[in-house]
Order: C-alpha cells, then sequence, then structure tokens
C-alpha cells in the first residue's frame, strides 16, 4: 500500500489558480500511474488527469487547457496546476497510485484535499 499525501487545496476566485500537490511513500519510479480524480457534492468521482511512468498524460474533456499535471523526480512528487478555475471544478481533489501487482493493478488512495471556486 502505497501513502500519499496532498496539500495545495483551498479557496479561490473564478479564474484564479491553484497548485495540487501528491507526496508518495514509494519511488514514483516504482508506480505504474499516478493521477488526480476528484468527486464534487452528489456526483461519482471522476479522473482529471493522469500521468504514467512514461510521461504520458491525460486530461478529462473539461479540464484540458486549464489543468496541467507534472511531476518532480527529484522531490518524488506529483502535481495539478490548476489554471483559470471555474465553479464547476469545486470538489474533493484525491491523489491516486496504480501499482502493478503481476497481472493486477492496485489502486491507493489520498485522503483528499477540499478545493472550492468562488466569489
Amino acid at each position: 500500500q502505497v501513502q500519499l499525501v496532498e496539500s495545495g487545496g483551498g479557496l479561490v476566485q473564478p479564474g484564479g489558480s491553484l497548485r495540487l500537490s501528491c507526496a508518495p511513500s514509494e519511488s514514483i519510479f516504482s508506480i505504474a500511474g499516478l493521477g488526480w480524480y476528484r468527486q464534487a457534492p452528489g456526483k461519482e468521482r471522476e479522473l482529471v488527469a493522469r500521468i504514467s511512468l512514461s510521461g504520458t498524460t491525460d486530461y478529462v474533456n473539461s479540464v484540458k487547457g486549464r489543468f496541467t499535471i507534472s511531476r518532480s523526480l527529484g522531490k518524488n512528487s506529483v502535481y495539478l496546476q490548476m489554471n483559470s478555475l471555474k465553479p464547476e471544478d469545486t470538489a474533493v481533489y484525491f491523489c491516486a497510485a496504480e501499482i502493478q501487482v503481476g497481472p493486477q493493478v492496485l489502486t491507493s488512495w489520498g485522503s483528499g484535499t477540499q478545493v472550492t471556486v468562488s466569489s
């Protein structure tokens, strides 16, 4: 089980920016994929952005051009830079790590960090 520590959430006005950070307890070289998910009240959890071990990134359509997922090998961390934030981005954001164990992929979750976009 990989432990994930998230930080960087908060309250921001529409159009503002936030950067979320996630530090796994294991080397990111050992993690098949790192992602950011979010869950708004009354909605299902959705994948926002993901970065694979090879560095390939994927985004949900609603955040393309506004959010950027990146990683720092030196700091063993993954980040989500969120720009041009909208009220509909309000949610609890979770960091997730995908660990390949033989044929299975096991997912570890952080405890989440609240992002609120409001004027």
